[in-house]
């Protein structure tokens, strides 16, 4: 009897002795040198529970911040990690792997910068040389709040062979002119000295229409923005309209609040199991 406590006994601090299996997802901030850019660019990047470099690929969401805005806003304002867990471990989306890149006040456009080109020349090759995830458009997905819903939605519309569905929160669209208190105005990306609204509707999302019809890929739009937040509540609907007239799928949500990550904390949940929808059997 005195043998086998021993035995149990070993067994027990042998067990405790041992490593935990690393399965918990992950949120790391890498970087990278952009030839587009001219320099080093960096990322935010969260590994589902359970990443590994094997099997099926992964789907990949690429999400855009704010103006002024950083990746890391979608962690620690969005509190997006725990959201992803959450929807991951109920089943209600797949394991995704999500890429939030750094852009300051670029608006995600060929101006300041070569942004627009560096993501598509750039940081995509990066992710999926160095993660195991989809370089198909069945597993990509692309999103964005406010100034990166504008990236989101010119890109999606732009290239709508490279994503499947897009997820825009509180997008800075604005069909005519952004208004005099939009961040649009200043921050030297649609003219050079002072706001130029003939770049700023070169660069917009109503040019880009008829091009992206003439394509044979739709993307469903997942669109919300609060109630209180006036003008890009009015966008958000506009572009609905536009996009369900034309029969392409489309969903809006609008609901309580203003421009703050208050409203679009609230929004992730669902605009990640709407645009994450189409990559199920779809990542390579």
């Amino acid at each position: 009897m005195r043998t086998l406590l021993y035995f149990f006994a070993a067994l027990i601090c042998a067990a405790a002795a041992a490593p935990a299996p690393s399965f918990a997802s992950t949120v790391a901030a890498r970087t990278f040198h952009s030839e587009a850019l001219e320099r080093d660019w960096s990322y935010t990047v969260y590994l589902p529970t359970g990443y590994r470099d094997e099997g099926p690929r992964y789907p990949v969401l690429y999400l855009l911040h704010g103006n002024h805005g950083d990746a890391n806003d979608w962690i620690t304002q969005g509190q997006l990690q725990a959201t992803a867990d959450q929807l991951i471990e109920r089943k209600e989306i797949p394991p995704v792997v999500i890429v939030m890149p750094q852009a300051g006040t670029d608006w995600y456009v060929d101006r300041k910068e070569r942004m627009q080109t560096a993501f598509f020349d750039d940081l995509l090759p990066e992710i999926e040389a160095r993660y195991w995830v989809s370089n198909q458009r069945g597993g990509r997905v692309i999103g964005g709040v406010s100034m990166g819903g504008f990236g989101a939605l010119r890109y999606a519309l732009l290239k709508p062979d490279q994503f499947c569905s897009a997820m825009l929160l509180s997008p800075a669209i604005y069909a005519d002119v952004p208004p005099l208190t939009s961040a649009a105005r200043y921050v030297g990306v649609f003219g050079e000295r002072q706001f130029d609204p003939h770049v700023w509707h070169e660069l917009n999302y109503p040019t880009l229409w008829s091009g992206y019809f003439s394509k044979p890929w739709r993307l469903p739009f997942f669109i919300a923005a609060g109630g209180d937040d006036l003008v890009i509540q009015a966008e958000a609907d506009a572009l609905y309209t536009h996009l369900r007239q034309a029969n392409n799928p489309a969903a809006l949500r609008i609901v309580d609040g203003a421009h703050t990550w208050d409203v679009w904390r609230g929004l992730i949940a669902p605009g990640l199991k709407y645009s994450l929808e189409c990559v199920k059997g779809g990542a390579k």
